[in-house]
């Protein structure tokens, strides 16, 4: 039996165990993440002995603020992209979230009311579609903005910024995110907020180097031609992708998708806890994945 899918993506390993399959060769369509990231476990293994000590983010909170061209003292290194919405949520209280949109926003708010501050994924999640130039937010969730535009940014000097740096990465085990804040000051707030040692020294100590490997603009429109390559395949079997900018796509009549296709190895991520019962988001996968994604679509036709 599949299991039920859970509140986020990324449980393929859990599909794979229940299932009885080996995780390693499962092809885990339900995170969105870089197909082009470089090898973490390449980038990490020189930095193993950073876990004999405490972490320090500073030089890794630096590298990143020069990497996106902002002040280091606006930016704050997290445990992850849902530290940081976990923080700004916690210093801000009150916000608001049209819906569908990430679940976290609404689990840590403590109150939602329409005329407060909005908070919107950008590019939207679910539909992988980026805002408007005039579109405006309060906070401004950029977990996937680099895979969509080849910038680290949108730029917006008055909104918070939430991002996760293991989605760019393709390192969720890793936790990596952060926040921008519009001043010093808020900044400054959050870090007191924040538990001491939150960011883990390995994260720290491979951060920098991932950097330098970084090739937005690159991996922005690499994705956009395999993106174009799974629309058309997910269109001929009938399944009707909506467009997208992101590195998914959003499939809202996905006719039981996720579990035709764990037997076969692949998980795609169910869309019901957006609100959205019954549909699939798909993730973009490499050339490799998009030829096993087709055979497994074969398979179960």
């Amino acid at each position: 039996m599949i299991p039920a899918a859970g509140p986020h993506g990324g449980d393929g390993h859990r599909v794979a165990v229940e299932l009885g399959l080996d995780p390693t060769t499962v092809l885990d369509l339900s995170a969105s993440l870089n197909p082009f990231a470089p090898d973490i476990g390449a980038v990490a293994r020189p930095h193993l002995e950073a876990l004999r000590r405490y972490p320090d983010p500073a030089r890794a909170t630096v590298a990143l603020a020069e990497a996106m061209g902002i002040p280091p003292e606006r930016v704050v290194l997290t445990n992850g992209g849902s530290e940081a919405i976990a923080l700004v949520a916690a210093e801000q209280v009150e916000g608001w979230v049209d819906e569908p949109d990430f679940s976290l926003y609404r689990r840590h708010l403590q109150r939602l009311c329409p005329t407060a501050p909005t908070w919107r994924s950008n590019p939207h999640n679910p539909s992988g579609r980026l805002a408007r130039v005039d579109e405006e937010a309060a906070v401004w969730d950029e977990a996937f903005y680099p895979l969509a535009t080849g910038s680290w940014t949108r730029g917006d000097p008055r909104a918070v910024v939430v991002g996760s740096l293991t989605k760019v990465f393709a390192c969720p085990g890793l936790r990596l995110g952060y926040v921008v804040t519009p001043d010093d000051e808020l900044a400054a707030r959050l870090r007191r907020r924040q538990p001491t040692w939150s960011v883990n020294a390995l994260a720290v100590a491979v951060l920098p180097p991932l950097l330098a490997k970084a090739d937005l603009a690159s991996w922005a429109k690499g994705i956009a031609v395999l993106r174009g390559e799974l629309g058309r395949l997910l269109d001929s079997y009938g399944l009707e992708p909506q467009p997208s900018d992101a590195n998914w796509l959003l499939v809202p009549r996905a006719g039981g998708l996720r579990e035709r296709l764990a037997p076969e190895g692949v998980v795609v991520r169910d869309t019901a806890s957006f609100g959205l019962p019954g549909g699939a988001r798909v993730a973009v996968p490499g050339p490799e994945g998009l030829e096993r994604l087709a055979r497994a679509l074969a398979a179960t036709t």
